[in-house]
């Protein structure tokens, strides 16, 4: 599968896909105006940066408890519940006088249940896909990510601007409906990919046994680490620059837009291990020229530049469902993905602690060379393997199969 035609004659993928792209837009214009309503409450770039993030945080506290649910609920169900969850939360955000405290206690519980999310959606993905069209899938549904935060984060700044913060908060609990509209009328009625009941005991099995793997292992940390420290990066674009955040976030989107396009649809296979290394060091490497204090068009062009290393997850979620087999791909990206929003939590707080001792200029350069550091550190563990027939690990090939390492049997 290597066209855009065939994917969307994929019988369920584009229900699932519209589903993800609406909720994707309420979650960019609720999270803006969210961090809009916090910054002018405190004027904290701390609480600003944790109340657009904050949600992350709490990931991980779901994927160790809650995340054997992606593959034993039905997704149907499950996508339909959790943007259903996801309007309530946000329209309860924009009541009057809502304390910090109940305003943060709200983002809490949303993280947590929201942990589910993304095991359940792209363990549908992986299930309705063809293993030769996750990446071209997957790549298609960043691309609406990215799509949808473009014009989130416009169409927030106008909102916020006209009808208000809160009144943004409601407009995004509305958008949240139309997502579980779609994905309960558009979706079939599957029944769940594992057998069992749902459990923390569960839960923590399974974790351990996808963490077992080293070269799993290495490919968690590098969907997790370098990512959620350049997200921290991005948090500060608020109190860096109030006036036009709106347009760094959008032109951030649009880089990681560019960025999944080129390599989903036109980039050959055989590019793909050599791009790996220079993707995840083009995305915090710009961020430096920060340091310096740059004009709105320098700042553009770098987070342009930056955003588009983003694309490196593509190749790096490919190579975990290579590695991963298909009754536990749901948990195991849904451990990716709650490991990553963690991460990109425990970056936007580091970034916001940093920032409020120095500046945001600082914290932004600070948080991008630890990237870097991390993806150097990592990168002699995510060399390709090659197999008997010259395929390497995540090429899509036979040999991109889950193997055994000396004394660990295959998960």
């Amino acid at each position: 599968m290597r066209t855009y035609r065939e994917l969307l004659r994929t019988p369920e993928f584009t229900p699932l896909f519209a589903t993800v792209s609406v909720q994707v837009a309420a979650q960019t214009a609720t999270g803006l105006a969210l961090g809009t309503l916090v910054y002018s409450r405190t004027g904290s770039p701390l609480l600003s940066s944790l109340a657009m993030f904050g949600t992350s945080l709490a990931q991980m506290l779901g994927a160790a408890t809650l995340l054997s649910a992606a593959d034993r609920l039905p997704p149907r169900g499950a996508l339909t519940g959790l943007a259903l969850l996801f309007g309530l939360g946000s329209a309860v955000q924009a009541v009057p006088g809502l304390p910090l405290w109940a305003l943060f206690g709200v983002l809490l519980l949303l993280g947590l249940v929201s942990s589910l999310g993304g095991g359940v959606r792209y363990g549908l993905l992986n299930e309705i896909l063809p293993k030769e069209g996750f990446l071209l899938g997957r790549s298609v549904i960043n691309m609406s990510v990215g799509t949808m935060q473009i014009g989130g984060f416009a169409i927030g700044g106008v909102l916020v601007t006209t009808l208000s913060a809160r009144g943004t908060l409601l407009v995004g609990a509305a958008l949240y409906l139309v997502a579980a509209a779609v994905a309960r009328c558009g979706l079939t009625a599957r029944p769940p990919r594992a057998a069992g009941r749902p459990s923390v005991k569960e839960t923590w099995r399974t974790n351990a046994l996808l963490w077992s793997s080293v070269p799993r292992r290495y490919v968690y940390l590098a969907l997790w680490v370098p990512n959620g420290l350049v997200v921290g990066c991005e948090s500060l674009y608020l109190s860096y620059d109030p006036r036009h955040a709106g347009l760094l976030f959008a032109c951030g989107a649009l880089g990681m837009l560019a960025g999944d396009t080129v390599l989903g649809r036109f980039v050959p296979r055989r590019w793909r291990d050599r791009l790996g290394n220079p993707l995840r060091l083009l995305l915090a490497a710009p961020y430096l020229v920060f340091a310096l204090h740059p004009s709105l068009p320098v700042a553009v062009v770098a987070v342009v530049l930056a955003t588009t290393g983003f694309s490196a997850s593509l190749l790096l979620q490919e190579r975990l469902m290579a590695l991963t087999p298909d009754e536990l791909s749901g948990h195991a990206l849904g451990l990716h993905t709650s490991g990553m929003l963690t991460m990109q939590g425990v970056g936007a707080a580091l970034a916001g602690g940093v920032a409020q001792l120095t500046s945001p200029a600082t914290g932004i350069v600070a948080l991008a060379a630890l990237s870097l550091a991390v993806t150097l550190a990592l990168a002699p563990g995510l060399r390709p393997e090659r197999g008997p027939g010259g395929d390497s690990e995540g090429s899509g090939g036979r040999s991109a199969r889950p193997k055994s390492l000396p004394g660990q049997a295959v998960v």
